[in-house]
Protein backbone atom coordinates (compact mmCIF):
# COMPACT_ATOMS: atom_id res chain seq x y z
CA UNK A 1 0.00 0.00 0.00
CA UNK A 2 1.36 3.44 -0.89
CA UNK A 3 0.74 6.61 1.05
CA UNK A 4 -1.21 9.12 -1.00
CA UNK A 5 -2.48 12.52 -0.06
CA UNK A 6 -6.20 12.86 -0.78
CA UNK A 7 -6.13 16.64 -0.90
CA UNK A 8 -4.19 19.69 0.11
CA UNK A 9 -5.81 22.29 2.33
CA UNK A 10 -4.31 25.77 2.78
CA UNK A 11 -3.80 26.80 6.41
CA UNK A 12 -5.36 30.21 5.66
CA UNK A 13 -8.09 31.15 3.19
CA UNK A 14 -5.89 33.69 1.42
CA UNK A 15 -3.27 31.10 0.35
CA UNK A 16 -3.97 29.80 -3.16
CA UNK A 17 -2.34 26.45 -3.92
CA UNK A 18 -1.60 24.90 -7.31
CA UNK A 19 1.17 25.20 -9.86
CA UNK A 20 1.95 28.78 -8.78
CA UNK A 21 1.07 29.24 -5.10
CA UNK A 22 0.31 32.83 -4.15
CA UNK A 23 -1.59 34.98 -1.68
CA UNK A 24 -4.76 36.93 -2.42
CA UNK A 25 -6.04 40.00 -0.61
CA UNK A 26 -9.30 41.90 -0.46
CA UNK A 27 -8.66 45.35 -1.95
CA UNK A 28 -10.97 48.27 -1.21
CA UNK A 29 -12.29 49.59 -4.53
CA UNK A 30 -12.47 53.09 -3.05
CA UNK A 31 -9.05 53.65 -1.45
CA UNK A 32 -6.98 50.59 -2.44
CA UNK A 33 -6.29 49.39 1.11
CA UNK A 34 -5.62 45.64 1.21
CA UNK A 35 -6.66 43.10 3.83
CA UNK A 36 -6.07 39.37 4.12
CA UNK A 37 -9.21 38.60 6.08
CA UNK A 38 -12.87 39.03 5.19
CA UNK A 39 -14.15 42.56 5.67
CA UNK A 40 -17.58 44.13 5.85
CA UNK A 41 -16.07 47.60 5.57
CA UNK A 42 -12.67 49.10 4.88
CA UNK A 43 -10.74 49.96 8.05
CA UNK A 44 -9.19 52.94 6.25
CA UNK A 45 -12.12 54.66 4.48
CA UNK A 46 -15.20 52.65 5.59
CA UNK A 47 -16.23 51.79 2.01
CA UNK A 48 -17.91 48.41 1.57
CA UNK A 49 -16.85 47.24 -1.91
CA UNK A 50 -13.83 44.99 -2.35
CA UNK A 51 -12.18 43.04 -5.15
CA UNK A 52 -9.80 40.11 -4.85
CA UNK A 53 -6.22 40.80 -5.98
CA UNK A 54 -3.18 38.57 -6.30
CA UNK A 55 -0.19 39.54 -4.17
CA UNK A 56 3.38 39.47 -5.52
CA UNK A 57 5.25 36.30 -4.56
CA UNK A 58 8.52 38.15 -3.96
CA UNK A 59 9.26 40.90 -1.50
CA UNK A 60 11.65 42.63 0.85
CA UNK A 61 11.96 42.16 4.63
CA UNK A 62 10.95 45.48 6.23
CA UNK A 63 11.19 44.39 9.87
CA UNK A 64 11.67 41.16 11.78
CA UNK A 65 12.08 39.65 15.20
CA UNK A 66 13.69 36.44 16.32
CA UNK A 67 11.20 34.59 18.51
CA UNK A 68 12.92 32.74 21.35
CA UNK A 69 9.89 31.80 23.48
CA UNK A 70 6.65 30.31 22.15
CA UNK A 71 3.76 28.11 23.18
CA UNK A 72 4.61 24.53 24.14
CA UNK A 73 5.32 22.39 21.08
CA UNK A 74 6.36 25.31 18.85
CA UNK A 75 10.02 24.96 17.87
CA UNK A 76 12.14 28.02 18.63
CA UNK A 77 13.93 30.08 17.60
CA UNK A 78 12.14 31.23 14.46
CA UNK A 79 11.95 34.49 12.53
CA UNK A 80 8.71 36.43 12.31
CA UNK A 81 8.78 39.22 9.73
CA UNK A 82 6.85 41.84 7.83
CA UNK A 83 7.45 41.52 4.11
CA UNK A 84 6.75 44.29 1.59
CA UNK A 85 5.34 42.53 -1.48
CA UNK A 86 5.20 45.37 -4.00
CA UNK A 87 3.34 47.67 -1.61
CA UNK A 88 1.35 45.06 0.32
CA UNK A 89 2.57 44.21 3.82
CA UNK A 90 2.51 40.50 4.61
CA UNK A 91 3.18 39.09 8.08
CA UNK A 92 4.88 35.71 7.85
CA UNK A 93 7.69 33.60 9.17
CA UNK A 94 10.98 33.39 7.35
CA UNK A 95 11.86 29.79 6.53
CA UNK A 96 14.91 27.96 5.23
CA UNK A 97 17.22 30.43 6.99
CA UNK A 98 18.96 30.24 10.39
CA UNK A 99 17.16 32.35 12.99
CA UNK A 100 20.01 34.72 13.80
CA UNK A 101 21.00 38.27 12.83
CA UNK A 102 23.96 36.99 10.81
CA UNK A 103 21.55 35.41 8.30
CA UNK A 104 18.52 37.72 8.45
CA UNK A 105 18.39 41.46 7.81
CA UNK A 106 16.04 44.23 6.79
CA UNK A 107 16.19 44.81 3.06
CA UNK A 108 16.65 41.08 2.44
CA UNK A 109 14.96 39.79 -0.75
CA UNK A 110 12.60 36.88 -0.17
CA UNK A 111 10.09 34.73 -2.05
CA UNK A 112 6.91 32.93 -1.07
CA UNK A 113 7.29 29.22 -0.29
CA UNK A 114 4.78 26.61 0.83
CA UNK A 115 5.36 23.59 3.03
CA UNK A 116 3.48 20.68 4.54
CA UNK A 117 2.23 21.00 8.09
CA UNK A 118 1.13 17.36 8.23
CA UNK A 119 -1.53 14.95 7.06
CA UNK A 120 -4.70 14.15 9.00
CA UNK A 121 -6.36 10.73 9.40
CA UNK A 122 -8.43 11.32 6.25
CA UNK A 123 -5.37 12.03 4.10
CA UNK A 124 -5.82 15.79 3.90
CA UNK A 125 -2.49 17.60 3.93
CA UNK A 126 -2.37 21.03 5.59
CA UNK A 127 -0.20 23.51 3.69
CA UNK A 128 1.37 26.58 5.27
CA UNK A 129 3.43 29.39 3.81
CA UNK A 130 6.44 31.46 4.67
CA UNK A 131 9.10 33.42 2.87
CA UNK A 132 12.61 32.16 2.11
CA UNK A 133 15.68 34.11 1.04
CA UNK A 134 16.08 34.57 -2.70
CA UNK A 135 19.29 32.91 -3.87
CA UNK A 136 21.81 35.55 -4.88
Amino acid sequence: MTDTVASQVPLVEYLVLGDKPHLVAQECTSCGARFFDRRNACAKCFATDFRQVDIATTGVVRTFTIVAYAAPGIPVPFVSAVIDCEGTSVRANLIEVPADPEHVSTGMNVELATYSLGVDDNGAEAIGFGFRPVAA
